[in-house]
């Protein structure tokens, strides 16, 4: 995962970057709704594949859907 450097990337979008810090501050199995979010928003604002946003953020193998 990307986390710690997409944290402090302007050009990610602040929305993504608050679900990415919520998601660090939470326990570990609270965490996957976070940064399912912070994926979708790279996706739809960056324009990044959706696969490649969800392995960004650490959960490769999920699914967009």
């Amino acid at each position: 995962s990307v986390v710690p450097l997409l944290l402090h990337n302007d050009q990610v979008p602040a929305s993504a970057r608050t679900a990415l810090r919520t998601a660090r501050d939470l326990p570990l199995d609270q965490r996957q709704p976070h940064l399912e979010s912070a994926a979708r928003i790279l996706h739809h604002e960056l324009d990044l594949d959706c696969s490649d946003a969800m392995e960004l953020v650490g959960l490769a193998g999920y699914s967009c859907a």
